[in-house]
């Protein structure tokens, strides 16, 4: 007797329904103030920061597998404002920029994303993250209440979440991202930049929560995020 055959079309269709089943992962994701809750589950979950500008587009697929085949649920990584906008609405997402593609590439392993957009990043990275082009706005200051920072701010990860949208990347899409960060360690500067200082994180935070991710915004090290900011402590 012959086993029946499928024809190549169907065959096909069936690949690629398998594909979508295996990277889509349609999860509804909040915070109670105690842990991260997927789907109403409370989880504990291990992450790990690849950063993807610091490889090539060939090495990523493997340094994702690895990660989770270390034990890895979450890989996180910054954004890098001067790599993706070296001149001033000129912008880069070629290559080892191409930060669409690692996002996917992680989903397809199956794991989390932790998109940490900043976009101050620190991260031992040049300027902060910053892009030269910054420092010679005219009355700008950096990360305090200062309009002409806060609107170049907003307008580059406003332009980042907006990618992510367009992609379906996240987890309130169907995607990976399952947490996004504003800022970064600013609870350690605060105190020199005074109320303007308070006033500035007020904004990023009200800022983000704007932007209409469906998943939860993180600030790291700051005691005083404000709610229903997410404040977590990195090593």
């Amino acid at each position: 007797m012959r086993a029946a055959k499928l024809p190549i079309r169907s065959l096909l269709r069936f690949v690629v329904l398998v594909l979508l089943a295996t990277t889509s992962f349609g999860v509804n994701v909040t915070y109670d103030h105690r842990a991260i809750v997927i789907d109403g589950e409370r989880r504990v979950l291990v992450s790990g920061s690849i950063h993807y500008p610091r490889s090539t587009p060939d090495m990523w697929p493997d340094l994702i597998q690895k990660s989770k085949d270390g034990g890895l649920d979450v890989i996180e990584t910054y954004v890098f404002w001067n790599l993706h906008e070296p001149v001033r609405n000129q912008y880069n997402f070629e290559g080892r920029n191409d930060l669409v593609k690692f996002v996917k590439l992680v989903a397809q392993a199956g794991l989390y994303v932790h998109l940490r957009i900043g976009p101050y990043v620190c991260a031992e990275w040049n300027y902060g993250g910053f892009p030269l082009w910054l420092h010679f706005i005219p009355g700008i200051q950096f990360r305090t209440d200062n309009e002409p920072f806060k609107t170049e701010m907003q307008r580059f990860t406003a332009k980042i979440v907006e990618m992510m949208k367009q992609e379906n990347l996240y987890a309130s899409q169907g995607g990976p991202i399952i947490l996004s960060q504003i800022e970064n360690e600013y609870g350690n500067v605060e105190s020199e930049y005074g109320s303007a200082g308070i006033s500035y994180i007020k904004w990023s935070a009200g800022m983000a929560i704007s932007l209409d991710t469906g998943v939860p915004w993180v600030m790291c090290q700051q005691a005083d995020a404000p709610d229903p900011i997410v404040s977590f402590l990195f090593d």
